[in-house]
């Protein structure tokens, strides 16, 4: 609830602010896509599009390759957690094995802890 509440705290005056700027930045700008076009050039030759759609391109474009590059920085760590899952699972099967060889029915879950500790010793 509290996550919401700060959530609406944060979203709705950053948007009003997004449109705010909006707004204010209908103007046609020169984009071209000629980086070695003359200076004289520059105008003659590229799109009219207003300011904002420039910048809120350039923003989601940011926000797009930070998250891609964020991703492939945690594939450590996501392999890493998959391993150590599949490990607890195993030993978790493992441990039900024991469980049924020695006839112990009705475990508690502290005896899978102290199962657990025992085994690795």
């Amino acid at each position: 609830m509290v996550n919401r509440i700060v959530g609406w705290l944060i979203l709705v005056p950053f948007c009003g602010l997004l449109i705010a700027f909006a707004l204010a930045n209908r103007h046609l700008v020169s984009v071209n896509l000629n980086p070695f076009a003359s200076v004289a050039d520059a105008g003659a030759g590229g799109y009219g599009i207003p300011l904002f759609v420039v910048l809120y391109v350039v923003l989601l474009l940011g926000v797009l390759l930070g998250g891609i590059a964020s991703w492939f920085a945690q594939g450590h760590h996501r392999r890493r957690e998959r391993h150590w899952r599949r490990e607890a699972q195993h030993l978790s099967q493992e441990l039900e094995i024991q469980r049924r060889k020695s006839g112990d029915v009705t475990p508690s879950p502290m005896s899978d802890v102290d199962d657990l500790l025992d085994m690795r010793s």
